[in-house]
């Protein structure tokens, strides 16, 4: 099965609420949570950045407004969100790359980002394909490099319901779990995986990940 044969979930759940995403993230604050896992990546200027699952590009473009020297590229499987992304960077007048594949199969070069980031993104995915993202990072991160990521929280923590509940299969966040997604990546060989943080926000729990490159 080649890539563009893939299936995957849209960012908004459905083609059909895409319009809606951005306007609903904001409304529920997400901009504000995507600040802290910019500020927690600690970018520094030339560094290379890889957003994995960026969707429609919000992310990078709040990332290139606070660190304009560093070298921004995105990738997603939906070509629908990629180019709403597109035309939020020509708006904000950032320069982004934004490639289309998929973050369990990524077509990048080994040690080649400094850091690579996730938002919102990970809960979206199998069991599988959680494992194989995790092996990609940890391939494309330069020696040293950072995997930063937020996600919302799973396991018990997802019985408690939120909005993500009814555009987002509740068996993929039941398997969201923060020991898991911690195992994971550190199955996937990467180092010192942990929580920075976590927040209880009226729409869910929110959890902050940190891992390494194995490669010094």
């Amino acid at each position: 099965m080649t890539n563009h044969e893939k299936e995957y979930l849209p960012a908004a759940g459905r083609d059909l609420f895409l319009p809606l995403y951005d306007p609903l993230t904001t409304l529920i604050g997400l901009g504000k949570l995507r600040r802290q896992l910019v500020e927690q990546a600690q970018l520094q200027p030339k560094q290379r950045v890889l957003d994995v699952g960026c969707g429609t590009g919000t992310l990078l473009v709040l990332l290139k407004q606070h660190c304009p020297e560093v070298e921004a590229i995105g990738i997603d499987p939906d070509p629908r969100a990629l180019e709403r992304a597109n035309r939020k960077a020509r708006r904000a007048q950032v320069r982004i790359r934004f490639e289309h594949g998929f973050a369990d199969s990524l077509e990048c070069e080994t040690s080649s980002f400094d850091r690579v980031l996730s938002s919102f993104m990970f809960h979206h995915l199998e069991r599988d394909a959680k494992l194989a993202t995790l092996r990609q990072v940890q391939r494309v991160l330069k020696p040293n490099g950072c995997f930063e990521m937020v996600d919302f929280a799973g396991g018990e923590r997802a019985e408690s319901g939120g909005f993500h509940h009814w555009i987002h299969s509740r068996p993929r966040l039941v398997d969201n779990d923060r020991e898991h997604v911690v195992a994971l990546m550190a199955e996937a060989g990467l180092r010192d995986p942990r929580v920075v943080d976590e927040r209880v926000t009226w729409f869910g729990t929110i959890v902050y990940y940190r891992a390494t490159s194995c490669r010094e």
